[in-house]
């Protein structure tokens, strides 16, 4: 069977996109998954996503990690999926739709920004030198010195796999403040198991511990692959009405034979 792909990218975090509201695609298959995201003998990508139907919704987002296991929620692979159903022609300029954790709403600009609404933050755990907190996927985020020549497939493996992580696995952050309270970010994430060009939910774990810093939203934010936004009101307890804010780009369409 011949399969239609679309190549998206949101701040160089780059997803295999399938139309499958028609369920030809067997999401079951780990494998075939792994292997289309594989750099060197696939099409290479740092996750895969379905756009599919669901009942009261725009569409759903079905996401799956580059190992080929189902993944959490990806905040670029998000906005990157918005920005596919607009090409499908399945939204305008804003969009309601289910994902790994939940509904979300989104908007896309005359700019081609989008501003997905992430789930509200219920709690932040903060320790001597961290901060751990879900923002649809779990994150461990530390601020260091010198993050340009930090290593961070070595040291985000190391807290990956520590004895607390090794079991279920977090995605771990480094970040440098900036002039101005700005932040450089680079992530190391699970399922991919290495450092990836930009991370949305990771980018957005981050901000919310930089408030703790004196970061104000919204907190504007550098990573490897591009600029992003992140926008918050905080409560007395973690963060609500946070918005992820940034672009994404289609990049090219194939065709491969399954």
């Amino acid at each position: 069977m011949n399969v239609t792909f679309y190549k998206y990218q949101g701040t160089g975090n780059d997803f295999i996109m399938i139309d499958n509201r028609h369920l030809f695609f067997a999401a079951d298959n780990a494998n075939l998954i792994a292997q289309l995201c594989e750099r060197r003998m696939g099409i290479g990508a740092d996750g895969l996503i379905l756009l599919q139907n669901r009942e009261g919704y725009d569409f759903e987002m079905v996401y799956f990690n580059a190992d080929g296991r189902p993944g959490s929620m990806c905040g670029n692979g998000g906005r990157c999926t918005v920005q596919f159903a607009k090409q499908l022609g399945i939204i305008k300029e804003k969009a309601f739709f289910l994902a790994a954790d939940g509904d979300h709403y989104a908007s896309v600009d005359t700019a081609g920004q989008i501003s997905l609404k992430m789930n509200d933050v219920q709690q932040v755990e903060t320790g001597a030198d961290y901060y751990y907190l879900n923002t649809g996927s779990p994150h461990y985020v530390q601020f260091v010195e010198a993050l340009e020549q930090l290593n961070v497939f070595a040291e985000g493996r190391d807290i990956r796999y520590n004895n607390r992580f090794k079991q279920e696995g977090t995605n771990v952050n480094f970040a440098q403040l900036q002039p101005e309270m700005h932040l450089f970010v680079r992530t190391y994430e699970r399922g991919v198991e290495d450092e990836t060009f930009s991370c949305g939910t990771g980018v957005t774990a981050t901000a919310l511990a930089a408030s703790y810093k004196g970061a104000t939203s919204p907190v504007s934010i550098r990573t490897l692959g591009g600029n992003l936004q992140v926008a918050f009101e905080a409560t007395p307890t973690g963060f609500t009405n946070i918005y992820l804010i940034g672009p994404a780009q289609y990049v090219f369409t194939g065709f491969i034979e399954v």
